[in-house]
């Protein structure tokens, strides 16, 4: 099953969920390995060093260091890789709300990242588009 490709049917579709855990992403010039017992929820290996998401509260256990808290925002429809416009038009509607938007594109879905004081303005801005996407169609 390889997803979605049509924008306007990945908006009509998408049903955006919180998840409350707390995240924040914090950087190491470790390896993976060394690195795993965090548990991460995702990673990405820079020129300048390891990112991590991992949960607020084992970066706490641990006495790492972060800057900010994030909660995930999972858009619930199975976009393609090849999809184009998705997280284009996500993080403009959040924009209108100056909440910043850290996409993670998954194979089976896209995960939007948002300051965690701001998670419930994203999560109901995100319905909105939602429901945008369903009366345009209808027109």
């Amino acid at each position: 099953m390889s997803g979605e490709e049509n924008l306007q049917k990945l908006l009509q579709n998408m049903t955006p969920t919180l998840d409350n855990k707390e995240y924040v992403f914090i950087t190491t010039e470790k390896t993976l390995r060394e690195m795993s017992h965090l548990n991460p929820l995702g990673t990405f290996i820079e020129e300048e060093g390891l990112t991590l998401i991992i949960q607020k509260k084992i970066a706490q256990s641990e006495g790492l260091k972060f800057d900010g808290v994030f909660k995930k925002i999972t858009l619930q429809v199975h976009s393609s890789l090849d999809a184009v416009g998705l997280t284009a038009v996500v993080a403009s509607k959040l924009k209108e709300d100056y909440i910043s938007a850290n996409v993670v594109a998954a194979y089976y879905h896209d995960h939007i990242f948002v300051q965690s004081t701001l998670s419930e303005k994203a999560l109901d801005s995100l319905k909105e588009l939602t429901i945008e996407s369903r009366i345009q169609k209808a027109e």
